[in-house]
């Protein structure tokens, strides 16, 4: 047992004095039992008595350079999420699909319901339309009043002809909008199921992306 504690006590012997190197930016090595302050800016090395590398010490970064490397994982962070998402979109893209026809279907199966409702809203504009070219004609006959030589007057129209008139300008306006926006939004899904398409276009013709996207998704 003797034997085997003074085997250890050799053999970290070396390590009970070990001290600090380094060489500054002015080309000056310092050399202590201590870290030196002049290392503070460069790397600096534990080393043996014997001058056996322990281990390297980087220098503590100064308050820009902390923030540099933060923004930096910050931003590597954010580019192996968008990496991530996209491997998992193509694996999704290519368990969906079994050809470049299927997404077209799939695209024009959810155009379709867009459409549908584009054509119920431009009937009921024409409806409102007609309503209003009758309500028209009617304000107009209030507006002419009744003739009698020089004391005709116009009559105000009824109140709630009025009030069907703003009603029905208010509608025909809020689906005349929905219209507009009905086609954005046809426009977006054609956009997204043109890329779907492009996007498995280029996965099949190069499998090694297929293998990639598949590997980082098990």
């Amino acid at each position: 047992m003797k034997k085997f504690c003074l085997a250890l006590a050799l053999l970290y012997a070396p390590f009970a004095h070990a001290a600090y190197k380094c060489l500054d930016e002015k080309g000056v090595t310092h050399f202590a039992d201590t870290p030196p302050a002049g290392c503070a800016n460069v790397v600096m090395y534990e080393v043996t008595p014997t001058g056996h590398v322990l281990r390297s010490i980087d220098p503590t970064p100064t308050p820009e350079q902390l923030k540099v490397r933060l923004e930096e994982q910050k931003k590597k962070k954010e580019a192996d999420r968008i990496a991530s998402e996209q491997r998992r979109k193509d694996m999704a893209l290519l368990n969906t699909y079994s050809s470049e026809s299927e997404i077209d279907i799939a695209r024009d199966r959810n155009i379709e319901p867009i459409r549908s409702r584009i054509k119920g809203a431009e009937e009921r504009i024409a409806e409102l339309d007609k309503r209003l070219k009758k309500i028209g004609d009617e304000m107009e006959f209030y507006r002419a009043g009744k003739k009698s030589g020089k004391d005709a007057k116009a009559i105000q129209p009824p109140a709630n002809l009025v009030a069907e008139r703003d009603r029905a300008t208010k509608e025909k306006a809020s689906l005349e909008r929905s219209v507009a926006e009905a086609g954005t939004e046809i426009e977006a899904v054609r956009a997204r199921y043109d890329g779907d398409k492009k996007r498995y276009a280029e996965l099949k013709a190069d499998p090694s992306l297929v293998r990639a996207a598949d590997r980082a998704m098990r």
